[in-house]
């Protein structure tokens, strides 16, 4: 250590003799002394002794050692290291940070064998891209009500924007109230994105998304914010105090409906009761006829209403998280708790099917569009349900009709009929494929 410190403040060195192998062993000139050693008393435990005690009769450590690795008087010596290279210079050279606009130069140590790079740390120096407009620009589009927002103010805030990279609280606290007035951090960011979507569409990024900020809608969730922190510990109580009574009420009414379905399926089954023993009564040869003509008269139940009704209830509504208190955007990406086990895995399966991530970054705009997708898929599934049901129920009907009408053979029409493989099905007519949001992700 003292020759690395000699060496980088250019100090001399001492003289030191050149270390040989012979001068480092020296065997002819060593002596070797017996360490004496102190005898465990009896009675005493070895862990209890080596605690107490050691060979070198020094104190017990306070702190764990490295000695069982070797380092010092362990059980193992440790090897000769012997480093023959002499150190490297080191400099007090100058350098410049290329993040700085002012030219400033700094020094800092270095080896003088690397060689001059650009300073490590200016990568970290990122900057967002603000907007430039000019004079012709906003005397065209960017003009407004001068009594709100001037040129002299709307130049000051992009000004506070490129210094402070949109940190709008340093911004409202940095603003220039003796010459430009009094401005709240909703005013300055409802101004700056209004300048912004402006700018946007002048210079042809249709593509992009303009963002417009509700400035009315920042206040008062600031405000209901503002009135959530102010209450009183006795207006709290108040508040979880009406939850529960509105949690017992929905209790209340639930099995009031419970009690409701109870007594209608009683009357139902006392009714079908009567009609059974009305039919029991009469003769088994009159019941048949009754029977076939009943048959005959009815039409079949079809499952394609049921199928019908499903699809049209089909999709996955989620919450919008509207309570109080502080959420995740995650949060809306959940499943709702009234999907089945047997659908979310189905979703599960169709989404690794479709190859996309089952859970991609929380942004609004993905969380939005991947919901919308996964309703989607959920439509996807039930479409695909009720075409094999229908498939199903054309092919009933058509040998029902065979077996009524002998002799006559239905035919059905080719786009409807189950054809064979390579060739279209009823399948590859009805579009499913769902909203136009799927092909974007």
């Amino acid at each position: 250590m003292t020759a690395d410190v000699r060496d980088i403040l250019e100090l001399e060195r001492p003289v030191t003799p050149e270390i040989t192998k012979e001068s480092f062993l020296n065997t002819k000139t060593r002596k070797f002394e017996r360490v004496k050693t102190t005898k465990r008393p009896e009675g005493m435990h070895r862990e209890v002794f080596a605690l107490l005690y050691n060979d070198n009769k020094d104190a017990p450590p306070i702190l764990p050692t490295d000695t069982a690795l070797g380092i010092g008087s362990g059980y193992k010596q440790a090897k000769a290291r012997l480093g023959m290279k002499k150190v490297r210079r080191w400099e007090w050279a100058p350098f410049s940070n290329p993040a700085r606009n002012d030219g400033a130069i700094f020094h800092h140590w270095k080896r003088v064998s690397d060689d001059s790079r650009e300073y490590p740390f200016a990568k970290f120096n990122k900057q967002l891209n603000i907007p430039a407009y000019t004079l012709n620009e906003y005397n065209t589009h960017l003009r407004t009500n001068p009594t709100k927002w001037s040129k002299a103010q709307t130049d000051h805030l992009f000004d506070l924007a490129k210094r402070f990279d949109l940190r709008f609280i340093i911004m409202a606290d940095r603003w220039d109230r003796a010459n430009y007035g009094i401005k709240t951090v909703e005013d300055l960011k409802e101004r700056y994105y209004e300048v912004l979507g402006i700018l946007t569409k002048l210079k042809g990024s249709g593509d992009k998304k303009i963002y417009v900020f509700d400035s009315d809608h920042e206040r008062r969730r600031k405000e209901q914010l503002k009135k959530l922190f102010d209450r009183t510990p006795k207006q709290v109580e108040e508040e979880f105090m009406l939850l529960n009574e509105f949690k017992k009420i929905e209790a209340r009414k639930k099995e009031r409906e419970r009690k409701t379905q109870d007594l209608q399926k009683l009357i139902s089954q006392a009714d079908q009761q009567g009609e059974h023993n009305f039919n029991a009564s009469t003769s088994r040869k009159q019941e048949k006829k009754l029977y076939k003509k009943k048959i005959q008269s009815q039409p079949r139940p079809s499952k394609v209403d049921s199928v019908v009704n499903a699809v049209e209830s089909a999709g996955i509504k989620f919450s919008d998280l509207r309570g109080s208190g502080v959420s995740l955007r995650s949060q809306k990406m959940k499943l709702p708790a009234n999907i089945g086990q047997k659908k979310a895995k189905a979703l599960e399966q169709t989404i690794q099917e479709f190859k996309v991530d089952p859970a991609p970054p929380p942004t609004e705009e993905i969380s939005n569009v991947f919901n919308e997708l996964r309703s989607d898929m959920v439509l996807l599934c039930e479409l695909r349900t009720a075409l094999a049901t229908c498939l199903f129920e054309l092919e009933s009907l058509k040998h029902q009709y065979e077996a009524i009408c002998i002799g006559k053979t239905l035919n059905i029409p080719a786009p409807l009929a189950m054809k064979e493989e390579g060739t279209k099905t009823l399948e590859s007519i009805i579009d499913v494929v769902g909203s136009p949001h799927m092909s974007g992700v």
